[in-house]
C-alpha cells in the first residue's frame, strides 16, 4: 500500500497544479493499493474548493471513489500520539492531516508515500526513527 498525502490529491485534481503530470505519472504506474486518512481527505477538499470549484471538486472525489482507496480511520487511542507528534514537530507545524500519515506508517510498517510536501516529510519518522520515502520526486 502506498500512502497519499493533500498535495498528491490536490495535484491529480488540479490541471493547473505544477505537480498536476508528476502526480498522474505516478499514478499511472502504480500497481498497489492507495491508503489515506479522513484528516487528509478533509484538507484536500478544503484546498480543492478553493483552487478548483465545488463541482470539479465533487468530480474528482466521485472518480477517486470509483476507482478505489483504502481509508485508514484514526480513533481515539491515537489522541496521544498524535499530539506527541504535533508537540515534537511543532517548529514546522505539523498539521493534524500528517499526524495522521504518521500514524499511517507506523500501522502500516512503512513510510513508502505520494506527497508533494518535500520538506515535512523528509523531516518526519514514523516510530521516531524511520524516515519516510517519497515515491514521487518532485523538483
Amino acid at each position: 500500500m502506498i500512502i497519499v498525502d493533500t498535495g498528491f490529491w490536490v495535484g491529480l485534481a488540479n490541471r493547473r497544479d505544477q505537480n498536476h503530470s508528476q502526480c498522474r505519472a505516478v499514478l499511472r504506474h502504480c500497481t498497489e493499493p492507495l491508503i489515506t486518512t479522513y484528516p487528509v481527505l478533509v484538507e484536500t477538499i478544503h484546498l480543492l474548493f478553493q483552487r478548483i470549484g465545488v463541482s470539479m471538486t465533487l468530480a474528482w472525489f466521485n472518480t477517486v471513489q470509483a476507482e478505489g482507496f483504502e481509508l485508514f480511520t484514526l480513533d481515539a487511542s491515537h489522541l496521544p500520539r498524535i499530539g506527541r507528534l504535533m508537540q515534537q514537530y511543532a517548529d514546522l507545524p505539523m498539521d493534524l492531516a500528517d499526524a495522521s500519515l504518521v500514524i499511517l506508517a507506523e500501522h502500516l510498517g512503512h513510510g513508502r508515500i505520494v506527497s508533494t510536501d518535500r520538506r515535512d516529510f523528509h523531516t518526519y519518522r514514523w516510530k521516531n526513527h524511520h524516515p519516510f520515502h517519497n515515491l514521487l520526486a518532485v523538483d
